[in-house]
């Protein structure tokens, strides 16, 4: 495992780190055991970064990860989320209550303090009045989080949150399917020391290559729920892609991966390959899946001119059918 630092905490990240959103039971059931094994494996393979969410679950990744923490001592960040809670979400933030979630969150991962809290996709507008990062900036001051960001949805969000001091990091969508954040925020991220946290890596499974047009997913699944944004933003269920041209181009992209290497390896080798980034996400729903994730992050980089490619691909075969905010 390879190592980041993180914006500007003086924190070295592992590249790869968890995405515990499978872990709250959102992509089918997970057992707690199971969890507790991917857990493990990820610290035996050098993960030390794990991002989690209050909703996730409705808590339960949160309380998962608290439980598995006391037992295992180990130096590890841990970041949460917040703003999705129906009690906030979409229109009712107040500090008196994201402090509340935030010390919700606290209460389930068996922590005094967070060592990143991320505004959860919160609306534009709320973002835009700048009250919630004075309010962020004043829980920073007091103890409860040692920093803050922002999980986003659109670049445009993306920068507005850049232009406040003392931002920490963001968390994006960018994979071989969702490249718009190469054009203006990694360069940005770069030059202000804004860690990138990059969330669905694999586009949920489509950069595998093991989905067929046939696969089906449990109806407790994200993948089979929102396909169409009928629960959220349609952009965190396969990049945005419907799913049987996602499939499609899935298949023409097996076409460009080198020899001795996976696609999911390619995907992932792809994104490590932009200095901007500080770590990536990927979630795991078995232990096995944590292993080869992070045995990614030891791999050389893509040739140059497999990135010119790739990027001719995105233009002119992918970037048409993205749906959502991006």
């Amino acid at each position: 495992m390879q190592y980041r630092f993180f914006g500007k905490t003086g924190f070295k990240t592992s590249e790869i780190g968890l995405g515990c959103w499978q872990i709250g039971g959102d992509w089918g059931d997970v057992s707690e055991k199971t969890a507790e094994e991917i857990l493990e494996s990820a610290l035996e393979n050098g993960v030390n970064f794990f991002d989690t969410a209050d909703v996730y679950g409705g808590g339960r990744s949160e309380t998962i990860i608290g439980n598995f923490f006391k037992k295992h001592q180990s130096d590890v960040f841990i970041a949460s989320k917040v703003g999705r809670d129906g009690s906030l979400y979409p229109d009712r933030y107040t500090e008196a209550g994201v402090r509340k979630c935030i010390e919700a969150s606290l209460q389930r991962l068996s922590l005094e303090r967070l060592d990143l809290i991320q505004l959860h996709c919160i609306p534009f507008e709320i973002m835009e009045d700048g009250e919630v990062f004075e309010w962020l900036r004043k829980f920073r001051r007091e103890g409860l989080i040692k920093d803050f960001g922002a999980s986003v949805e659109s670049m445009d969000e993306a920068i507005l949150c850049m232009e406040q001091d003392e931002l920490c990091s963001l968390q994006i969508i960018f994979n071989i399917f969702r490249q718009k954040p190469t054009e203006k925020v990694l360069q940005k991220a770069d030059e202000k020391k804004v860690g990138i946290i990059v969330r669905l890596p694999l586009a949920s499974g489509l950069l595998t290559g093991k989905l067929s047009r046939n696969s089906t997913f449990a109806s407790n699944d994200h993948r089979h729920y929102n396909r169409d944004g009928k629960f959220f933003n349609v952009g965190e269920t396969f990049a945005g892609l419907p799913f049987i041209k996602g499939v499609e181009l899935s298949r023409k992209l097996q076409e460009m991966v080198p020899g001795g290497m996976t696609l999911t390896e390619m995907a992932i080798r792809w994104i490590l390959d932009f200095r901007a980034v500080s770590v990536i996400i990927p979630g795991a729903s078995r232990p096995e899946q944590v292993r080869q994730n992070a045995a990614i992050s030891d791999l050389l980089p893509l040739n140059v001119e497999l990135h010119h490619q790739l990027t001719n691909f995105y233009e002119k075969e992918v970037k048409v059918h993205i749906r959502g905010p991006y």
